[in-house]
């Protein structure tokens, strides 16, 4: 994520870079020391999409100030 928006490492956490998404469940996150877009937590496929076949999971990425 750092590299895609042309951030160095240390930009992320001063420019309050966070990921969020829409329901109560934070399924990604960032990796602190690599800036890499990870998953926050064990993702089942089955339990959240069970009867769509095309399965997506949205979020947005925030970030304070201007690019």
């Amino acid at each position: 994520v750092a590299k895609d928006l042309g951030l160095q490492l240390p930009e992320l956490s001063d420019r309050g870079v966070r990921v969020v998404s829409g329901g109560r469940t934070q399924y990604f996150s960032l990796h602190g020391k690599t800036g890499h877009l990870v998953t926050a937590e064990r993702i089942d496929r089955e339990q959240l999409c069970r009867l769509v076949e095309k399965c997506v999971l949205r979020c947005e990425l925030i970030v304070a100030g201007q690019m």
